[in-house]
């Protein structure tokens, strides 16, 4: 039995994880759970899961989830509770679904106290990779991904020498947006841009599959979790999103991981590793599957995919300076505060304004994510 703890239980990856959960009930508990400020949903979680600890980030939910239970449930508040959490449950492995860079404390966290990683957050591992990694090698921790992408290329690479890899093929559905022309889209509508063809997600996340820059993280994210630099990552647009990533090897041979769009699957994965177990999820007929299509990604119609490479290639403090100018632009598009084809246009001033460090500890890559968005939110107010 693997204990369980859910960072962002209450959102898509959090109910995928409940539905595996609810799904081998023998195999898994979930013993703690966290959420922002959903105390609704997690109110149902707590009733029919039974954890030992939740989380509500925002104080004034957690008061009101304190005056609706009763018993012995410990609640944590505020975005401490999340390392307390962490810190005090009886967990194995975190699985961390919270969005943005608020997941990076509770990650270290997790290391710190032994706890092995399921990782659904991309933007902790792109502020601050290097140093995450290293510290959970020297915990001896499995940092476990659940993205579809990052869940190929690890099981792809299983048992294989790494100096025999020639490339990654990271493949992009595309978005909402493959086959609009680029005039077009500064006419595009916040409801548009929330309307992803393949995939259920969270608004932070489909805005930036919209624009690619989802694409760009996750070239981030596989440069540190698997050690390859950001020339061997290529993406690859694949609109039935049923090859979820590829690699190719020195001798020719590539290896694809294909599976339908089931998050649960790569969830299951990563929970279960190094075991498979069966179940009843949804597998391709290759009888029905007509065909298959690649294309390369438009750079010119999709710059935040560029942008993201810059930084790849800067390392530094540069990936959190694109993380943060990213999460301010895409949160002031949620809020009507932004057009879609303006995210870009931020992201790159900041990072032109922006003076690197090579090598900075964690003071330092938490300073430059703060000056990013001091920086992203001047020059979006001057935009208006």
């Amino acid at each position: 039995m693997k204990h369980i703890a859910i960072l962002g239980s209450t959102g898509s990856i959090g109910e995928n994880t409940l539905a595996v959960i609810r799904h081998f009930p023998k195999s898994f508990k979930a013993v703690a759970l966290a959420t922002h400020s959903n105390i609704e949903i997690l109110l149902k979680q707590i009733k029919e899961f039974r954890p030992e600890y939740v989380c509500v980030a925002d104080r004034e939910a957690a008061l009101k989830l304190r005056s609706r239970l009763k018993g012995n449930l410990k609640i944590f508040a505020g975005e401490e509770g999340l390392e307390e959490l962490v810190s005090k449950s009886k967990a194995d492995k975190v699985v961390l679904a919270i969005s943005g860079s608020a997941a990076l404390p509770p990650l270290l966290k997790a290391i710190e106290n032994g706890k092995d990683i399921a990782l659904a957050n991309k933007e902790a591992l792109v502020m601050a990779g290097p140093l995450v990694m290293k510290m959970a090698s020297r915990n001896k921790i499995k940092i476990l991904p659940i993205d579809s992408e990052q869940s190929a290329i690890w099981q792809c690479l299983e048992g294989e020498k790494y100096g025999n890899l020639k490339n990654i093929y990271l493949t992009a559905s595309g978005g909402p947006f493959r086959k609009t022309g680029r005039n077009r889209l500064r006419k595009i509508s916040r409801s548009q841009v929330l309307k992803h063809p393949k995939w259920s997600m969270g608004p932070k996340i489909t805005v930036d599959s919209a624009t690619l820059m989802n694409k760009g993280l996750e070239v981030l994210e596989a440069m540190f979790l698997f050690d390859v630099p950001c020339a061997k990552i290529k993406v690859l647009v694949h609109p039935e999103a049923i090859i979820h990533s590829m690699v190719e090897f020195i001798d020719g041979v590539v290896i694809a991981q294909l599976s339908e769009t089931d998050m649960r699957i790569p969830i299951q994965y990563a929970l279960s590793y190094p075991e498979r177990l069966a179940n009843s999820l949804p597998a391709i007929d290759f009888y029905k599957l007509k065909e298959l299509h690649f294309e390369k990604p438009d750079f010119g119609k999709f710059p935040c995919l560029g942008l993201a490479y810059r930084a790849a290639t800067a390392l530094g403090t540069s990936p959190a300076v694109l993380n943060a100018a990213n999460e301010v632009s895409v949160g002031e598009f949620l809020d009507k505060r932004l057009e879609f084809i303006s995210i870009p246009r931020v992201i790159e001033k900041v990072l032109n304004k922006h003076r690197n460090i090579a090598e900075p500890d964690l003071t330092e890559i938490k300073a430059a994510d703060s000056w990013a968005r001091e920086e992203a939110y001047n020059i979006i107010e001057r935009l208006n």
